[in-house]
């Protein structure tokens, strides 16, 4: 009791000559600012690596980069101060207990399946990507104690997570907002740059502190506006010609003009029915079996009785189920209409009766127009081909009209002769109940509301093409062209105007006309036009892709797959050519499927993916200067188990061996955008070549992935600088 008494008053004595010399001591504020400055300090030391990459892009090099200001959130709830009764208690510091349960970032993160797609908008570095890998963000809970881990007020309650790597909060109620593919779609990441304390960028997430403005880079590199667009850059046209053996044209040329509906040429339907061409509806070779009234089996015309079926009254949706069963007979069992009554009856409502007095009626008089509308055959797009079609938007609604009612003969089972074609007839699209289905429906009936109300006066090309001799890429001494790469937008809407890529199934259209919804399945949608392309083309090979120019978009939506929702009509006013086709090139290439991660670092695949998007980008008979860039992102990756960082690297290659820039967008991913802004600068400042970077690959596939311990883009920045600990100081390293 002495020794205690004593201290006591030592104490007092030690506060009053603090007042006489007017010193105060520390307050809360200050502990828990150098407490915070101290644990920044501890986390650096823990998570350095070796060499660091600058974050900004170095002045003169051309590295331009948006940026879009917006105040930082308030810190509050998790850190509440103790209000001390005096001055000596402040000197007073006890160790609070501190959680060390999962948080519920990483149980979302656990959650999460490789095929869901969810916002990856946060900017900050700590954020990992939450679309394949259930990796926890922070191993904080196994680092040893220090003097600032005791700095914890008492009423925290989530000691472990000091600094917010991004606020749940605004993450759910973001979630639930419509928006475009940019707010839903995650691109796989490599599992390797994953991993806690490793990364292909240095972090750069400290918080302004007190609420001050924090500045969210959207895009780098190139600003979008110096790339090459159509029509600016396009050469001039030659003359519209049929070509048997290259170019099929279906309508009159000698009659195109502006604000003209195309004449179709010939005048009258030219009958085939072999494997060479289309089976068309109305041909006199699609006949249907009936029995007389002797019981004797005959063929009648499958065509009359379409006509017939389809040009009496339609009143409901199950008078149109029983019409296209009618001459659908052999599936009457099988076909299931929900969804087509759900439309009719929940969506619709009391508008159901404008869609069987109005805008039924047109579309069955589109569909039975085909002998004077298609009057030339169509050739099938068979493997192996180069060839195009060009035929009117017309022509192209009078088709999906047929298609909308079933009447394509030979479409509807893949034991059929068409086996490695699409589906074209639409009646997977009226099965089940899901509201995927409802909204697909609205999307498709909005297109042809449209076209039965002012039917467009373009024209549509479609290109199959096959890639005869791909490039050498190993001696290539091609340098990277420019590189617009952003988290923001849309392929559809700010890639107006460049070779805008479709992430295709190699069945081009995907499951447009099933339960798909993803990338490819939107954008058939919102341009239906791009749907007929399932009529003729056959399954893609490995070196061929398709291309399709002159689409129009006509409806507008909003997010993505589970969330997808058509938004109302939309008004496309895309500029046309001499051809009188929209400025809007679709190039669909699909990209391989990969099960095991490491399998796609495999020489072998990487030239394949080469290949492809090469015969995709690659125009040899024009010159670069007419070339427009290319617009894309996360090709092949998502459900495809592509990694985003390889595929953005392949892509880059391709386009600059052919001679095109590009814009690349991430879907809301800040974090990849500058990934693949550091290493695009990276090797453009040091004049690495195509075939420099594709020696690099096949060394990282060869010495790494046997036993992976570093990421890609760590392997090339230390492989391109093998001292970099002395020549770079800004390259970022695995520890």
């Amino acid at each position: 009791m002495t020794l205690q008494l004593y201290m006591n008053i030592i104490l007092l004595h030690f506060i009053e000559i603090c007042v006489l010399i007017n010193f105060t001591p520390p307050s809360v504020g200050d502990q828990i600012s150098r407490s915070e400055t101290v644990d920044q300090d501890r986390r650096k030391i823990q998570v350095k690596p070796k060499i660091e990459m600058e974050p900004q892009p170095k002045a003169g090099a051309g590295c331009l980069r948006g940026v879009k200001t917006k105040k930082s959130p308030q810190r509050s709830g998790h850190k509440q101060l103790r209000k001390f009764r005096n001055t000596l208690e402040q000197w007073l510091v006890k160790p609070a207990k501190c959680a060390t349960g999962p948080r519920p970032d990483d149980q979302q993160d656990k959650m999460t399946t490789r095929d869901s797609f969810q916002s990856t908008s946060s900017t900050s570095s700590n954020s990992k990507n939450t679309a394949n890998h259930s990796i926890s963000e922070s191993d904080e809970d196994t680092q040893p104690l220090t003097s600032q881990d005791f700095l914890v007020l008492p009423d925290s309650t989530d000691c472990g997570n000091r600094e917010k790597p991004r606020h749940h909060d605004q993450i759910q109620s973001s979630s639930k907002q419509s928006g475009k593919i940019t707010e839903f779609f995650s691109g796989t990441s490599s599992r390797f740059s994953s991993r806690p304390g490793r990364s292909d960028q240095p972090s750069d997430n400290q918080d302004a502190e007190g609420g001050g403005a924090s500045q969210e880079v959207t895009w780098l590199g190139t600003p979008i506006s110096e790339l090459r667009r159509m029509p600016d850059c396009s050469a001039p046209l030659p003359q519209l010609e049929d070509d048997p053996d290259l170019h099929t044209v279906m309508i009159k040329t000698d009659f195109l003009k502006d604000d003209n509906i195309p004449v179709p040429y010939p005048s009258k339907f030219k009958d085939t029915w072999d494997d060479v061409y289309v089976k068309m509806p109305c041909s006199s070779w699609n006949l249907f079996p009936i029995e007389d009234e002797v019981i004797e089996r005959q063929n009648k015309s499958r065509w009359e009785l379409i006509k017939e079926t389809l040009n009496k009254k339609l009143s409901s949706s199950d008078e149109l189920k029983n019409a296209i069963l009618k001459y659908n007979a052999s599936h009457a069992k099988k076909w299931d209409f929900r969804a087509l009554h759900i439309y009719c009856a929940k969506v619709l409502g009391p508008d159901a009766e404008h869609l069987f007095d109005s805008l039924l009626p047109d579309m069955v008089q589109l569909a039975l127009s085909t002998s004077e509308l298609c009057t030339k055959p169509i050739p099938l797009l068979k493997r192996g081909m180069n060839h195009s079609i060009t035929m009117s938007q017309e022509q192209v609604a009078c088709l999906l009209a047929n298609a909308f009612f079933c009447t394509f003969p030979r479409r509807n089972s893949r034991k059929s002769e068409y086996t490695n074609y699409p589906d074209i007839n639409f009646y997977r699209l009226f099965e089940g109940t899901s509201t995927k289905k409802i909204e697909k429906l609205k999307t498709l009936m909005c297109y042809f509301e449209s076209v039965t109300k002012q039917m467009p006066a373009g024209l549509v090309t479609f290109t199959r093409k096959h890639l005869d001799k791909p490039p050498k890429w190993k001696s290539s001494q091609t340098q990277l062209t420019k590189l617009h790469i952003t988290c923001e937008g849309t392929i559809e809407d700010d890639g107006c105007g460049m070779l805008q890529v479709d992430f295709a199934n190699r069945f081009v259209g995907g499951g447009v006309t099933g339960s798909g919804l993803v990338q490819e399945e939107i954008r058939f949608l919102i341009n239906p036009e791009l749907i007929v392309s399932r009529l003729f083309t056959e399954v893609l090979d490995h070196n061929e892709c398709l291309i399709i120019t002159g689409t129009q978009q006509y409806s507008k939506y909003s997010g993505y797959a589970q969330t997808y929702q058509w938004e109302g009509n939309h008004e496309d006013v895309t500029p046309r050519d001499n051809w009188q086709r929209r400025c809007t090139e679709v190039v669909a290439i699909d990209a391989l499927l990969f099960r095991n991660f490491l399998e796609q670092f495999q020489p072998m695949k990487i030239n394949r993916e080469l290949n492809k998007a090469f015969c995709g980008f690659a125009r040899p008979e024009q010159k670069p200067e007419h070339l427009s860039a290319v617009a894309t992102g996360n090709w092949g990756c998502g459900v495809f188990g592509g990694d985003t960082r390889l595929k953005a690297l392949v892509q880059m290659l391709a386009a600059a061996e052919a001679g095109r820039d590009v814009a690349y967008f991430t879907f809301g991913d800040s974090r990849l955008m500058t990934d693949v802004y550091n290493m695009h600068s990276f090797l453009t400042q040091k004049n690495i070549s195509v075939g420099e970077v594709y020696d690099l690959l096949e060394q990282y596939y060869h010495s790494v992935c046997k036993n992976p311990d570093i990421s890609l883009y760590s392997f090339i920045y230390q492989q391109v600088h093998p001292n970099s600990d002395s020549v770079r100081a800004d390259v970022p390293t695995e520890d």
